[in-house]
């Protein structure tokens, strides 16, 4: 139980660095965005609770195939920001857009041999 909430905080505590780093200086608030830091936190976290190298593999394999989809997002939303769109409705669209792209990617990856 412990060791759930120690993943919580240091979890949290990098999402509201980036918030608080992106209020002053939004370029290198996305920097630290854009670092893999989930995804090597949710390895080691992964890793500690199941250290097995395949099983890494697949999850780390799986991760970059499915952060394809998600970054035609990060055009989205700005696009339809800086064209009047609404906050909320351009990050739904943008929620929208990727739910479909990885539901496309789920559906053509194994025609392409894609364990995902």
């Amino acid at each position: 139980m412990l060791f759930l909430i120690v993943k919580a905080l240091v979890s949290g505590v990098i999402i509201a660095l980036v918030s608080e780093i992106a209020k002053r200086q939004p370029a290198f608030g996305a920097l630290i965005a854009s670092l893999p830091l989930v995804s090597i936190l949710g390895m080691i976290w992964l890793w500690r609770a199941r250290p097995d190298a395949e099983n890494m593999a697949q999850h780390a394999a799986a991760t970059f195939w499915y952060v394809l989809p998600s970054l035609p997002m990060f055009l989205l939303i700005p696009a339809l920001l800086r064209h009047g769109v609404p906050f909320w409705i351009a990050l739904l669209a943008g929620c929208v857009l990727t739910i479909a792209l990885y539901a496309a990617m789920m559906w053509v990856g194994p025609r392409f041999g894609l364990r995902l």
